[in-house]
């Protein structure tokens, strides 16, 4: 199959569109119900052709930023050029911006490919995405293996895209809150209180862009608009990301294996921080669950 073809998944009243050419990602989810549509993440209108305008891609080998695209591990230093215009420090790994392969694909699932030789980052490693659905949701496993003679640190997540008015609300638990600088870098960890507090919340339009640890690995959202309620869930990610924009329309809530800048702490700190050091030939995994339940 040409990797620029777009793969149609479709089970009950839920049919995915998945653009493996274009950083692995999701162009379409959607929900049908007496002849009526419904998107489920915010979709794509400009024929998947740009990942930021996806529904959702996955991130691997390292979710959000490295403080100045620079971190040493084991004695050697990695230097890493931007990957986004307008930020200096690069963000979510290679295989959000790369071409991936459909392996195997069929009416209800998917497999995606993805090979990083070396080169700024300077281990070769593989990223499997397996993409299933059924009547009830949509479950994503992305999993990366260390094809390297050498170790290898590695974190994994899942970027989806929502959309969201005035009523949406999100309801999910976290412990603790990262507050940032002005390039979204983390500066001090809080407790989750007050404008970090994620129970039961108007999530649109809050100018949130941060982390928080200690997630309970499932988050609800609901809107009176929509003719069913999500259920996120991850039980390998201890870590969620929420970006919320003050111009609304959209928010983003990433499961998440690790914090931001987590490969910038000393390697000491990285089990606390969610980040995993791979042996070679070993693997990590990520699974996410989207439940989508007529209300």
């Amino acid at each position: 199959m040409p990797n620029s073809e777009i793969v149609k998944l479709a089970a009950g009243q839920l049919e995915v569109e998945l653009s493996p050419s274009t950083g692995g990602g999701i162009c379409k989810f959607g929900w049908f119900e007496n002849g009526r549509r419904t998107p489920i993440l915010r979709e794509s209108h400009s024929a998947a052709t740009s990942v930021l305008e996806l529904a959702s891609f996955p991130l691997v080998p390292f979710v959000n930023r490295i403080r100045g695209g620079r971190f040493t591990f084991r004695g050697r230093e990695v230097a890493l050029r931007p990957n986004m215009a307008g930020d200096p420090s690069p963000l979510h790994g290679q295989g959000w911006l790369a071409r991936w392969q459909a392996e195997a694909t069929g009416t209800q699932a998917a497999e995606l490919h993805f090979r990083h030789e070396p080169g700024e980052w300077p281990w070769r490693y593989e990223a499997v995405q397996l993409v299933s659905l059924d009547e009830r949701g949509l479950s994503l496993s992305l999993v990366c293996r260390n094809l390297s003679d050498e170790a290898m640190p590695c974190g994994l997540g899942q970027h989806p895209y929502f959309n969201c008015t005035g009523a949406t609300r999100l309801d999910t638990q976290v412990a603790t809150a990262w507050e940032i600088d002005e390039q979204v870098l983390p500066v001090r960890q809080v407790p989750a209180a007050g404008r970090f507090g994620l129970r039961d919340r108007q999530v649109c339009g809050q100018q949130l862009d941060h982390g928080f640890g200690d997630w309970s690995g499932a988050a609800r959202m609901t809107d009176p608009s929509w003719p069913f309620e999500l259920i996120l869930s991850s039980p390998t990610a201890r870590f969620f990301q929420l970006y919320s924009p003050e111009s609304g329309g959209i928010f983003v809530a990433e499961p998440v294996t690790h914090a931001n800048a987590a490969l910038n702490e000393p390697e000491e700190r990285w089990a606390e921080l969610g980040l995993r050091v791979l042996e070679p030939g070993e693997e990590m995994r990520l699974d996410m669950r989207l439940e989508v339940a007529a209300r």
